[in-house]
């Protein structure tokens, strides 16, 4: 019996490190790939292409490659955050009871906050904004779009890198009361 229990428990912390592992992977994908495209990609593309239009198609083709990936570990990162904080599910007085459960319930909000924002970051510009800068090339609309594109990434690499932020305040412990 005793013999079985420790077995368990060592599969346990197996199992925990593999979980953390895949979460600080997906983490690495999310926000590495968000601050690469936008502090990289992003202004390179002002030395690329011939005009606006062909610039921002560019952008959208790299992020639609980009949500590939990044959408994936998106969700993979959120479904091991959840099981990487099940005790505070089972507990949940200890949301507001204890400093790291008020800390992780400030992560969990900026990640669904963040979740938000990147929905309608790629939903903004889907096919159907690709055809319409194809078929309109009026500089105001392709501004427009420039614009959205550029706002929503920064809010997306913002938010993702308070998450990073909130993340190692709980891996240090950090108490505020």
């Amino acid at each position: 019996m005793i013999i079985c229990f420790r077995l368990t428990l060592r599969t346990m912390n197996i199992v925990d490190g593999f979980i953390i592992w895949i979460h600080l992977l997906s983490a690495s994908i999310w926000v590495g790939g968000s601050i690469f495209i936008g502090i990289i990609l992003a202004p390179m593309l002002k030395h690329i292409g011939n005009s606006m239009e062909e610039r921002i198609m560019i952008m959208i083709k790299i992020g639609r490659r980009f949500n590939i990936i990044a959408f994936p570990s998106f969700i993979i990162l959120m479904l091991t955050g959840l099981y990487n904080s099940r005790f505070f599910f089972e507990y949940p007085y200890n949301f507001i009871e204890t400093d790291y459960g008020i800390l992780l319930l400030i992560k969990i909000i900026f990640v669904i906050i963040t979740f938000a924002s990147y929905i309608i970051h790629i939903k903004s510009f889907g096919k159907d904004t690709e055809a319409k800068i194809i078929e309109n090339k009026e500089l105001g609309y392709i501004n427009i779009i420039r614009s959205k594109i550029i706002n929503y990434g920064r809010l997306t690499v913002i938010l993702s890198i308070i998450i990073l932020l909130l993340a190692g305040f709980l891996d240090a412990g950090i108490e505020f009361r």
